[in-house]
This record gives structure tokens, sequence and C-alpha cells, in this order.
């Protein structure tokens, strides 16, 4: 029937804490709605650098997106969120994202949150089919997660004995104020069967690692943590692999 509206919710409560409340509406005017961004949030440099994501939808009618945010328990307005299209080379977009995977999302960003502050984000989507919105809560300190730590490097120094360094994520611009930790993972394989070790925490960007085999094939990576524990500790790292020498160095 023309004018026919048709509207759809779904309430869905988590806890307290990152993602607490998360609220999906969906309107179709005489056609399907857009589908409902699926909304990922982290902050990359603790406390300054705070983006959210939401996949590119499959092409069909052109989809619009507004985004705002606010303090859950402050009277102010909502503050428009600063929207980066995907594949954007946009300068506030300075977290670690692989090409394959930024350019097919879009990303939001929110800068100068508050500490110890709850907030409420919304990003709706529009197109002339209808609307749909994301509706969430968060903490800043429960969704810090660093970029991976670079440069990772792996030097024989003696049999069984092995050198690991890397340097902390560039995008992580406060390491004086809010230092990182660290955490290894190696692995290697025994007749085909795969085997691992994860180590740390460290607080250097270099740690020694007693006790390979020689001959033997050992891949490492590392990933990055908020010194204090804060949100979750980044992606590893790109892997770095080196055979143990057999013959003393």
């Amino acid at each position: 029937m023309a004018g026919t509206v048709y509207v759809t919710t779904i309430i869905l409560i988590l806890g307290v804490g990152s993602q607490a409340l998360d609220l999906l509406k969906a309107t179709s005017v005489l056609g399907d709605p857009p589908s409902t961004p699926k909304v990922h949030c982290w902050c990359s440099s603790y406390p300054n650098v705070t983006f959210c994501s939401w996949p590119e939808p499959l092409p069909s009618h052109p989809t619009q997106y507004i985004a705002t945010y606010s303090e859950r328990d402050g009277n102010a307005d909502p503050k428009t969120c600063h929207l980066v299209p995907p594949g954007s080379s946009s300068s506030a977009l300075t977290t670690e994202s692989p090409p394959s995977l930024s350019e097919q999302l879009w990303h939001c960003h929110l800068p100068n949150l508050k500490l110890l502050t709850e907030y409420i984000l919304n990003i709706t989507a529009v197109h002339s089919g209808g609307s749909s919105f994301h509706l969430s809560s968060f903490m800043l300190e429960d969704i810090v997660k660093p970029d991976p730590p670079v440069d990772v490097r792996v030097s024989p120094l003696a049999t069984k004995h092995v050198l690991v360094e890397w340097s902390p994520p560039p995008t992580w611009t406060s390491t004086d104020i809010f230092p990182l930790k660290y955490q290894i993972l190696y692995q290697w394989e025994i007749r085909g069967s795969p085997k691992f070790n994860n180590l740390g925490p460290f607080e250097n960007t270099k740690a020694e690692l007693k006790g390979l085999i020689p001959g033997r094939t050992y891949q490492f990576q590392v990933c990055a943590k908020e010194m204090l524990g804060l949100g979750q500790c980044s992606d590893w790292s790109s892997p770095v692999k080196i055979t143990i020498p057999t013959t003393k160095l």
C-alpha cells in the first residue's frame, strides 16, 4: 500500500563498558532500507586518536552517513564525527590499516574525547529506500587498541639463542606519558603439527630468547598493549621467520 511505513527495532543489552548498548533500527518507505552499519570502535593512540569504522555496503542505492557522538551524562548537543570515505588518504586517518581492507571501510574520527567518560555514538545510514542506524555506548579506556609494532628484527646471538627487537607503532604518539608493554609470539612445526609459545609482557623493545632448536625454523610476531592494561593488545605484527644456525656463530 502506498505510503506504508515499516519499522523494525531490535535491542541488545550487552552490559557495562565498551559497546554496552547496541540499539538497531531500520525504517523502510516502499523499499528495502540500507543495512545497519556494523560499527567497530578503537583508540589507536590513547587518549587522542579514536576511530570507528564499518564496511562499505554492497552496491545498491547510493548511501549517505550521518555520524554523531555525545557524552551520556552531558547536556551539550551531539558533536559531528569527521567521516573518512573508503580509500581516502585523509590526514585524519592516521591509524594503520591494510590497504585492501581500508579501501572498503568508512571511518569516523572522534577527536579530543574525555577520559573516564561514557559516550553515545550514532551512525545513521540513509538512502532512497529508507534509513537505519547503529547506536552504541563506550568508554575510551575500554576500546584502547594500539596499532601493531613495526620493524621486527630477529638476530641469532649464539647456538639456541636469538635477539628479537622491534619499534613501537608510529601512530602511538605518547609513549613517554602512556608507555606500552609487549608480547612475543613465536611458532614452529614438529612433524607438520604447529606449536607456539607466547612470552611477556616485556617493557623494553627487545628480548633475548633461549633454548631454541638448531636447524629449526621459527616465526616471530609482536603485539603492543597499553602499560596499565587498558583495552586490548594490538593485532600481531607482520611475521619474521628465521632458521636457527646449526653451527656456532
